[in-house]
């Protein structure tokens, strides 16, 4: 069975109604990001951030996933489907793929400010001040915010080498080092890029871009995928 590794970005989830700060000249629901997703803001502001990610897990709750979600949970009959996301919902996983790897963490987890390796499953939709870890620490959100190392890079590389068939479908290979990915995958292997402004693919020869949206792009290409 041959192994399709997916890279998804904001693109995929914005069709289920889960906006994107790059719908609206830098702001994020109306928050300036460096407000609401730095280490900075959280030592600044730590409330704000909480209640933040409060109203994005609330909204996030009232998502369902759209047809490109299911269709590459679709594709598992077909292949050994990869996903690496960009994005912390859980509409991939909701939608029934089963290998999903978060780049820039998961909405519904939190993790201790003391130490990074103790991660929980959020029951619910609120963090407040004083929830604590098991060591005694404030819980913050398990997002990678902006500054941060992105940890989950050095497990998404292999993936990227030992693809067979790539896609990058709703993002626009812009945010790093998540859009320097592409470069791992071997010269041989063919890419197919969905997205309606067709970003850029660097040093690429064999790339097939369908410039769509998300949910018709991945119907195009099912059809090129399973004659």
């Amino acid at each position: 069975m041959k192994k399709l590794v997916v890279l998804s970005g904001a693109g995929i989830s914005a069709e289920s109604g889960i906006k994107t700060f790059r719908d609206s000249d830098g702001l994020w629901e109306n928050y300036r990001i460096e407000d609401v997703a730095t280490p900075e803001a959280w030592l600044r502001n730590p409330e704000l951030v909480l209640d933040f990610y409060n109203q994005r897990r609330k909204q996030a709750l009232t998502a369902e996933p759209n047809e490109a979600h299911r269709i590459l949970a679709d594709l598992q009959e077909h292949f050994d489907v990869q996903i690496i996301t960009q994005n912390v919902d859980n509409l991939h996983e909701r939608a029934g793929s089963k290998k999903v790897l978060h780049l820039h963490g998961e909405l519904f987890k939190v993790r201790s400010t003391r130490n990074p390796e103790l991660i929980y499953e959020l029951d619910g939709w609120e963090l407040k001040t004083g929830d604590l870890c098991e060591a005694g620490s404030q819980l913050r959100p398990h997002i990678v915010w902006f500054g941060e190392e992105v940890p989950a890079m050095m497990e998404a590389i292999p993936m990227c080498e030992e693809a067979d068939i790539f896609v990058v479908v709703g993002t626009s290979l812009q945010v790093y080092p998540a859009a320097g990915l592409v470069d791992y995958v071997f010269s041989s292997v063919p890419v197919f890029v969905i997205d309606p402004q067709s970003p850029k693919v660097s040093r690429r020869k064999n790339v097939t871009f369908i410039q769509e949206t998300a949910s018709l792009g991945m119907q195009m290409l099912r059809s090129q995928l399973i004659q």
